[in-house]
């Protein structure tokens, strides 16, 4: 079975399953796998230390699947930001043909991604930002509810209210994004408005996932509790895995710390340190609300497939119950 949906015909995949851009994590191995499951997954641009080396990641994943994937580009506030007009230049230049944007002001890229025929899935966290998107010329779009890993925006309002809203008002495909992890979530955002599903927390917990057994093992045995949310205080939101590090952080910035008083404890090293390592309380690292559901390590293939088969049963079987 194969959930046909405007986002799969938009994209050419066979299921509205999307593995998102993850720091440290979009690499070509895991990238190819949800591919060739029958997916969409992304590698992340910025995890690549030189354009150079994304176009070589680029053709790394190509070696490992036919099938359509695409790259994730991430626009954030730097004091010394990359050279994100080269990236995009690799990303062009290497043939890539679907992109998620995310971040700030993305326009110049969507404008130039647009002109060579790219599709552009525009990752966001509220109605407003969705519809600057679509009015900016994005394809898709992928809303983020409260629950997910990473920045969830500063509004707080969850995928149940926000993406029936957004569907309400957004005419281009949606996919929903945040506290989904089987097929519970992938049936209930197809019901809410959503023509698919993006997960990262989930696809960070399979098999071909490039990161430490341990922190997968603790993924496994975190519940839907084990998360912190930073720098609410600084107006840049952030979930994270709940460990040693994310405490001292809440903590700093309840009595009145600035960014430049945890910058050494949330630096990116340490949190690429925690994947490399495998020890949680090395750094800041991202885990969603999802990890509550989240109670095994399958590759891929598995997930996708079960995924799949028990949106099904849902479908055809326990709603088809309701109805008399």
């Amino acid at each position: 079975m194969a959930l046909k949906t405007r986002f799969t015909e938009l994209v050419g995949v066979e299921h509205p399953i999307v593995q998102g851009g993850m720091q440290w994590v979009g690499r070509a191995e895991l990238v190819a796998a949800v591919a060739n499951a029958g997916g969409l997954g992304f590698i992340t641009a910025l995890t690549q230390p030189t354009p150079d080396k994304l176009r070589e990641e680029i053709e790394r994943c190509r070696s490992l699947t036919r099938k359509p994937f695409g790259v994730n580009l991430t626009i954030l506030p730097s004091i010394t930001p990359p050279p994100y007009a080269e990236y995009r230049r690799a990303i062009i230049e290497s043939g890539v043909k679907i992109v998620e944007t995310a971040g700030n002001k993305p326009q110049e890229h969507v404008e130039d991604f647009k002109a060579h025929g790219i599709v552009v899935v525009h990752k966001c966290t509220s109605v407003r930002h969705g519809l600057s998107a679509e009015r900016m010329g994005a394809d898709a779009i992928s809303i983020d509810g409260f629950e997910c890993a990473g920045h969830p925006g500063e509004d707080d309002v969850p995928g149940l209210v926000l993406i029936p809203a957004a569907a309400d008002k957004i005419k281009i495909p949606m996919i929903a994004s945040g506290g989904i992890g089987d097929a519970r979530g992938l049936v209930a955002a197809l019901a809410l408005g959503a023509e698919g599903v993006n997960m990262g927390t989930r696809f960070m917990c399979t098999q071909e996932s490039p990161i430490h057994e341990n922190v997968k093992q603790q993924i496994v045995a975190n519940d839907e509790r084990a998360t912190d949310l930073i720098f609410r205080t600084m107006h840049n939101t952030s979930r994270v895995a709940r460990n040693d590090i994310s405490r001292q952080v809440v903590e700093l910035e309840r009595s009145g710390a600035k960014f430049e008083d945890v910058r050494e404890l949330v630096a990116g090293t340490r949190g690429r340190g925690v994947y490399e390592t495998g020890d949680p309380d090395h750094g800041i690292w991202s885990a969603g609300q999802v990890q509550g559901l989240i109670h095994d390590i399958p590759s891929c293939a598995e997930l996708i497939s079960r995924m799949v088969r028990e949106a099904e049963e849902i479908i055809t079987g326990r709603l088809a119950r309701f109805v008399v």
